[in-house]
């Protein structure tokens, strides 16, 4: 580290809480406006819901790009892009007349701006830490259930006081501006600035660094060529590409886990409120549902990344997988108010762990180098699955008449993810065949 300089990892760490708290703020927000717009315009919930399914079917299959482009071009211009384009969809959204332009502002454009954050975000964090990588990812993983705590209350206020169009606005431009501003926290690694990984003092025998032109860091350092380690024992020859990755059992393992995970959810999201009301709760209380799960997730991010650091982040991984099955039982077989809030705040819990320390987990077993890339595959792949769910629910809904089977199926979706992992090997950098 250069002397007189303060680690950057933490203000990146940091950064990316905040790229998430607004991103997932505003995404998470949408039942407000959901119900607002279909008793404005009297639009059908279903094709509401299909929009959102799409917008998350999009941003996640765009998360692919967006990690290549990170590790291309750094994460600072990709956020700040991302920025511009969440918000031109969400005004988009605001301005909407017709189902065709709620698509094309919530399914086409917002999805280009939400697929520039969680991947360059956590792929640019775990590129600037090693020993304390679940800490970090745990930190940038609760801006997002923060901001599912914070904004939806905000949204429903102004939803309440300026109507749907205005509320859309106003949270498009104010979450696009901060989101752009902090962009420019993020640096692409912490070679690029002359440091290391979690802020260690370079060993004086390692060769000094030079300066040399990154296209993304004018002023950037870069590690000798010469070299054949990086300071954190990950070695340039063995680091994965992505295409490597993708044809590695253990690559395909992680990605079962995640989809079938991933599948099912959002739909407490989707559907917690409306499950609640069919419970008989009022709306208020129908709604406290959505803040449990948020302030479960909050605690889950906190806790355990900086746990997966101590017990092996793959144990971590199975013990959030097992929590949020049993979450989905208690919340299928709820029939008041304490056992569906006790259970969405395990699913709250197990559901922000999971995510957390997925993409450490991907950094431990393919490196860092690359991480952009290999992470944004997976989002783009199992993530996607994630749109799925509170669609289908919808039409279980409409077939069957009740939330039993989806949380049912939800439960057993969770049990299968679980028995994938326990056939992972421990989490260390694999040898490339």
């Amino acid at each position: 580290m250069l002397i007189g300089q303060p680690f950057h990892g933490w203000r990146v760490a940091w950064a990316g809480f905040w790229v998430l708290f607004i991103v997932y703020g505003i995404q998470f927000s949408y039942g407000t406006f959901e119900g607002a717009i279909s008793a404005d315009k009297g639009w059908s919930a279903t094709w509401l819901q299909l929009a959102y399914a799409s917008y998350i079917l999009a941003y996640s299959a765009a998360s692919a790009f967006t990690g290549q482009l990170t590790d291309r071009f750094g994460p600072r211009r990709v956020i700040a892009l991302g920025a511009v384009l969440l918000a031109a969809g969400y005004l988009v959204l605001s301005a909407a007349g017709s189902l065709a332009v709620v698509f094309i502002g919530l399914a086409v454009i917002a999805p280009l701006g939400m697929s520039s954050s969680w991947v360059p975000a956590n792929a640019t964090v775990v590129r600037w830490f090693t020993d304390r990588r679940g800490l970090a990812t745990g930190i940038v993983g609760s801006g997002g259930s923060a901001g599912g705590i914070v904004a939806p209350p905000i949204a429903a206020w102004l939803v309440s006081q300026y109507g749907w169009r205005t509320a859309i606005a106003v949270m498009a431009v104010t979450g696009g501006v901060l989101m752009a501003a902090t962009a420019m926290v993020f640096v692409r690694d912490p070679e690029s600035i002359g440091q290391r990984p979690d802020g260690r003092t370079p060993d004086p025998a390692e060769r000094p660094l030079r300066r040399s032109r990154v296209a993304s860091q004018p002023t950037a350092f870069v590690v000798d060529a010469e070299r054949t380690s990086e300071p954190d024992g990950e070695n340039p020859a063995t680091a994965w590409t992505a295409a490597q990755a993708w044809r590695n059992s253990v690559f395909w393992r992680i990605f079962g886990m995640f989809a079938l995970t991933f599948v099912v959810v959002f739909v407490p999201f989707a559907h917690g409120v409306q499950y609640a009301r069919s419970l008989g709760l009022g709306p208020l209380w129908s709604a406290g549902v959505i803040s449990s799960i948020g302030i479960g997730g909050l605690v889950g991010r906190i806790v355990t990344g900086p746990l997966s650091d101590r017990i092996d982040r793959r144990r971590a991984v199975m013990l959030a997988l097992a929590v949020e099955t049993f979450s989905f039982v208690g919340i299928a077989v709820s029939d008041g108010l304490v056992l569906l809030y006790a259970s969405s705040i395990a699913f709250g819990l197990s559901y922000g762990g999971s995510v957390a320390v997925f993409p450490a987990l991907v950094a431990d077993y393919f490196g860092r180098t690359n991480a952009g890339a290999i992470v944004g595959r997976f989002f783009a792949t199992a993530g996607s699955f994630a749109a799925v769910g509170p669609y289908v629910a919808q039409l279980l809904l409409g077939t069957t008449g009740g939330y039993g089977w989806t949380f049912s199926m939800a439960a057993a979706s969770n049990a299968c993810a679980l028995g994938l992992a326990f056939t992972l090997p421990r989490p260390v950098l694999l040898p490339k065949r």
